[in-house]
């Protein structure tokens, strides 16, 4: 059977120590690593009853990702009146590659080292402004936001931000959700809380 071959895959991704899982479905230590290895040959009710345990607890280990277990907190921003030298300097001190821009508190665009590598290169824009050079603002998503929605968000934007009530919270890059997405825990209690990053 294909399935017992995959048990103690499973079972050791998961972390689940061989007793725990003989205790989950009536059987003994012993027996169940004899299955593992091949040793004997399991019923197909037992076989069922070892893949539902494991499906249940691959459950709780997969917990759904959201926007605010990716987000950085603190987003820097850049006013939509700073001159582009100011903001190019901003960005280079910080080593990023791409800012919200607001006006008034509301963002209203953003800015990137592309755009900005535009705008140096032309004499006559020296002296402007970054609302004059800047580009449409990235999507925004409120904190509840799962990490399969801000995949596809971020395979189109460099960033999308995170909102609460239509405050600004928190910004996403590709990196963070590549860093969620591999470092997440594969053993969580249901229920139990994420930290942000």
């Amino acid at each position: 059977m294909d399935a017992v071959a995959e048990i103690r895959k499973r079972r050791l991704s998961l972390g689940i120590p061989l007793g725990e899982l003989a205790r989950a479905v009536g059987r003994s230590d012993a027996t169940l690593s004899r299955i593992e290895r091949g040793q004997i040959r399991p019923s197909y009710d037992l076989v069922q009853r070892i893949l539902g345990y494991l499906e249940e607890q691959e459950g709780v280990a997969a917990p759904t990702l959201r926007a605010a277990d990716l987000m950085k907190r603190g987003v820097i921003t850049v006013d939509g009146n700073t001159p582009i030298s100011a903001a190019s300097q901003l960005m280079e001190r910080g080593g990023f590659s791409q800012l919200p821009v607001l006006d008034g508190g509301r963002v209203t665009g953003a800015i990137s080292e592309s755009a900005l590598l535009k705008a140096l290169a032309q004499p006559s824009r020296a002296r402007s402004h970054v609302h004059d050079i800047q580009e449409g603002a990235y999507p925004q998503v409120d904190e509840a936001c799962p990490a399969e929605l801000l995949t596809g968000l971020l395979s189109r934007y460099p960033a999308v931000l995170v909102v609460h009530r239509g405050q600004l919270i928190g910004i996403i890059t590709k990196t963070d959700l590549i860093r969620g997405l591999r470092g997440t825990s594969l053993r969580r209690s249901p229920g139990s809380g994420s930290s942000n990053s």
